[in-house]
């Protein structure tokens, strides 16, 4: 499996999890968060469902947007062996590089804001939130900077094309080209 597909589904993951118990129950969200045992209003109650509905559609159309899943009308149009790619001119995925750089920008603004909650209040929770979402925008980071299309690795030798010899010197691909290595 690709890493592109286990980013694209550890995001959808990750917001699933979040999602689940706002929708399960916001009476017991609340009463975690509440300082004094009560249940929830109904406004309440609305926005954690919501909140809940929103994480879970936005797992979705990280899937769908980045080409995890083929939206296509049969198999043989799905022939790329390797599944997706980031390439914008891929008819299959013309939205795989935005969905990927705004799933990635909202993990680092929540590993951010989940390191500072962990600080302020040192509550455990937010150190177990901190490491998920800065995994996954490490890792959605990786994916735009490596896993792109726009990558020069070479189909007969699989070596990235982009390589120099500075500051240090290739001596395997000297030898190849007949140059002194130093």
């Amino acid at each position: 499996m690709d890493v592109f597909y286990y980013y694209t589904f550890g995001t959808a993951s990750w917001l699933a999890v979040q999602a689940i118990p706002l929708l399960a129950s916001p009476t017991l969200i609340v009463a975690i968060l509440s300082p004094d045992a009560r249940h929830a209003t109904p406004l309440e109650e609305y926005f954690a469902r919501s909140l809940g509905i929103a994480l879970i559609t936005m797992g979705i159309l990280a899937i769908l947007l980045t080409g995890a899943i083929p939206l296509t009308s049969s198999f043989s149009d799905y022939d790329n062996n390797l599944g997706t790619t980031t390439d914008p001119t891929d008819p299959k995925t013309p939205y795989a590089m935005p969905a990927l750089t705004i799933t990635t920008l909202y993990h680092s603004l929540m590993a951010f804001y989940s390191y500072t909650l962990w600080l302020r209040t040192g509550v455990g929770m937010f150190s177990v939130s901190t490491g998920a979402a800065g995994s996954l925008a490490a890792l959605g980071v990786w994916c735009i900077l490596f896993a792109t299309s726009s990558g020069r690795v070479s189909g007969r030798t699989g070596a990235d094309k982009r390589v120099s010899g500075w500051p240090f010197v290739n001596k395997g691909v000297d030898k190849k080209k007949g140059k002194k290595a130093l």
